[in-house]
């Protein structure tokens, strides 16, 4: 297993949605074990494939306290969202040092290939649904600020564009 860089912001693979994965295969699992290795290093509570430059539909989560509960979902599609919704302060490794608090479903149901190729359908709260909705809108080319108000998303940009400029 590998830590793998990530990608920086603006780069255009943030903004291009994954393609999706045909079938489950040992190259899909060592990428899995290589964006479990880099979500556990930054730390994060999940990950997308495009982050690191992988344009595949893949992602992992792993919310648990004690770690090592990575959830594998590959081609992952929200099929119901909860109608109550909940904060949480979001960041991204691809534009390090701002954050914004973003308003998501609560629960998800999500349709994914799983570890195995199998096709599954689980339930997500709370942290576990936030973080599945933030890895999908990445392998949709989506940045959490995307759910921004325009005049809050030019704000945080500007000031991560004053960060690289110290």
């Amino acid at each position: 297993m590998t830590v793998r860089p990530f990608v920086s912001w603006p780069d255009k693979r943030l903004k291009t949605p994954a393609a999706p994965v045909a079938g489950i295969t040992e190259e899909i699992r060592a990428i899995w074990d290589d964006m479990v290795e880099t979500m556990d290093a930054m730390p994060g509570y999940g990950l997308g494939a495009p982050q690191i430059g992988v344009m595949l539909r893949l992602a992992v989560v792993d919310c648990s306290q004690e770690r090592g509960r990575a959830v594998r979902l590959a081609n992952p599609e929200i099929l119901h969202a909860s109608a109550q919704p909940r904060e949480h302060e979001e960041a991204s490794p691809n534009l390090p040092g701002i954050s914004a608090v973003i308003t998501r479903p609560r629960a998800v149901t999500v349709r994914f290939l799983n570890a195995e190729g199998a096709v599954e359908e689980r339930d997500f709260v709370n942290l576990w649904a936030t973080s599945v909705q933030h890895q999908i809108d990445h392998l949709n080319g989506r940045m959490y600020f995307d759910r921004l108000s325009r005049i809050k998303r030019e704000r945080l940009l500007k000031r991560f564009a004053k960060m690289g400029k110290r």
